[in-house]
């Protein structure tokens, strides 16, 4: 895409985060937008500080783990622009500890927002875009956990490295079928977010959780200390939105993982063992100053 002005953007997630920064981006570029998230006060403050900028905005609350709330999007922002050509998928969430000990309550809600959410804006939006014809994109968030398998995080891995394959595939169909719309999927490392606090939006019914093990208290603060030195999210949006204006697939905003992804893919290659996470080492060089 190359022509923003006057377009459509659709931003789920988009009260907090990186959600929220690719919202102002779409904004800043003329584009109206529709902001969709689950969290209903901050969903219309959001939308409040982006209007107060000029944009044409629409707030529509949304679990996208919901299809039927997402098919409500889609049709919400047809009614108010008639259109839509750029979509994020970018709702997510997180809960962390050794892969045995999580609930399926975990794993529902997780899988629900991360991967079905994702599922669900490909499902719903993709056909609307395809019947506009003309250019359009669509961005996935995954995340490095879905280019990597590090410990303490199964469940999410699990949901990113679906949003990563779900992407490509679509990318390739897309290209095979000859349509000019794309693609992108957004694999960040640690960004200034609220995810280790997503548990505030955790539906009542879902909130069946384990207690963490002995010492991991630790490990979920150090988490904390890392996202909070982590990118601002308007570095993240403006990554996307080059990547949208030049169709690049795939974002990796922080290239200093990239070792850690050549690793596991040389070990795939090489069928040998998972080469182990040297935490120390990452801990050390994540860590700010570090």
């Amino acid at each position: 895409m190359k022509d923003f002005a006057g377009k459509v953007a659709v931003v789920t997630g988009a009260a907090s985060g990186i959600g929220r920064g690719l919202a102002h981006r779409f904004a800043a570029a003329g584009m109206k937008v529709v902001l969709a998230d689950v969290e209903a006060a901050a969903l219309e403050e959001a939308a409040r500080d982006i209007g107060s900028k000029g944009a044409e905005t629409l707030a529509v609350r949304t679990d996208v783990s919901k299809g039927a709330e997402v098919e409500a999007l889609a049709q919400a922002t047809l009614d108010r622009f008639g259109g839509v050509h750029v979509v994020c998928n970018n709702a997510g969430v997180a809960v962390s500890g050794p892969a045995w000990t999580f609930t399926v309550a975990d794993w529902e809600w997780v899988l629900g927002v991360n991967l079905w959410g994702v599922v669900h804006g490909v499902r719903v939006f993709t056909p609307i875009m395809l019947s506009q014809g003309g250019d359009g994109h669509i961005v996935n968030t995954a995340s490095l956990a879905g280019l990597t398998s590090g410990p303490g995080g199964a469940i999410y891995n699990v949901s990113k490295h679906g949003v990563v394959t779900l992407s490509e595939t679509l990318y390739h169909e897309l290209v095979m079928m000859g349509s000019p719309l794309r693609v992108s999927v957004l694999c960040p490392g640690f960004v200034n977010t609220r995810i280790a606090d997503a548990a505030r939006n955790r539906p009542a019914e879902l909130a069946a959780t384990a207690a963490p093990p002995p010492g991991y208290a630790e490990m979920e603060q150090l988490g904390r200390v890392l996202l909070a030195a982590g990118s601002a999210p308007a570095l993240i949006a403006d990554r996307v939105f080059d990547a949208i204006e030049h169709e690049r697939f795939y974002v990796l905003p922080h290239p200093e993982w990239k070792d850690v992804i050549q690793t596991r893919m040389e070990d795939i290659l090489a069928e040998r063992n998972p080469t182990p996470w040297d935490l120390q080492q990452l801990i050390s060089r994540l860590r700010p100053g570090g």
